[in-house]
Formats: C-alpha cells, structure tokens, sequence
C-alpha cells in the first residue's frame, strides 16, 4: 500500500481513508500516544510482536477481528510459551 513510511496517527488515518474496519497492532503505547476517541476503526493489541508467541493465539485474535467494532480498542494477551531447545 505504500504505507511503510507512515507512522502512529498517520498510519491510522490512512487506514481508515483505505477502508479498513480493524487495525491490528503490537504497539502497547498506542492508545497513550495517540487520541484515540472519534476513530472511525476497530484497534486490536497484541501483546506480543513475535510469530512464535502469537501463533498459538490465532483463533483467539481472529475472534478479537470479528468482534472488533468502530472506536473499540480490544487487547489479545498473547503469553509466552517456554519452549525447552531440543538438544
């Protein structure tokens, strides 16, 4: 979409200018940094930023997306997993 150079209010307003209903994200300091009351899109957190952690909890966010709604702010705590190396 061309986006990668837009950050925090940008990024979302070009989201909601594109359509987008829910706007998936794993910055935790969004709602501090950003006025975040009269946004025309759903915001879903995630707790954590990497495959591993989040991979269990797809269904999870996917319900997270589906019930997310204008102006919600929904978070998906995605706890990490130890996971022992193999040796």
């Amino acid at each position: 979409m061309g986006w990668q150079e837009l950050e925090n209010g940008d990024l979302l307003k070009a989201a909601e200018s594109g359509g987008f209903a829910v706007f998936i994200t794993c910055d935790q300091s969004l709602r501090y940094q950003q006025n975040l009351t009269e946004r025309r899109i759903g915001i879903v957190e995630l707790t954590k930023n990497n495959w591993p952690s989040i991979k269990p909890y797809v269904t999870q966010i996917a319900q997270a997306v589906d019930s997310c709604v204008e102006g919600a702010y929904l978070t998906v705590e995605c706890a990490y997993l130890y996971r022992p190396r193999k040796r």
